[in-house]
């Protein structure tokens, strides 16, 4: 008989406000196989169109290198982006950085499934 797959949706930011260098809140995902942030736009101030954010792993959730996973940040209100991860460690975060004028408001989750 088929096992069902564990599955947990933890919002990793709720109404944050980034601009400039930012950084989600950590998560501590070790027993996942697999993971998607989604990104969702609140507030966009300035032109936010093309900026990118990129997935870190990190052993112990005090150090970081980039995954590789790269994707666009929402532009516009209530647009929603998402990133793909597979094969990590034992936490995850993104990060990216917002040109001088530009701002966005969010709510991250982090979908996990093992």
């Amino acid at each position: 008989m088929p096992q069902l797959r564990e599955s947990y949706t933890l919002p990793v930011e709720r109404n944050i406000r980034w601009e400039g260098a930012f950084s989600s809140d950590t998560a501590e995902t070790a027993w996942a196989n697999e993971a998607i942030f989604f990104v969702r736009a609140l507030n966009v101030e300035g032109d936010v169109s093309g900026v990118t954010c990129r997935v870190q792993i990190s052993p112990d959730g005090m150090y970081w290198c980039d995954e590789g996973t790269i994707f666009d940040l929402p532009a516009e209100v209530d647009a929603v982006t998402f990133g793909r991860v597979t094969h990590f460690g034992g936490w995850l975060r993104i990060v990216g950085e917002l040109p001088a004028g530009g701002a966005i408001t969010v709510i991250v989750y982090l979908v996990l499934k093992g």
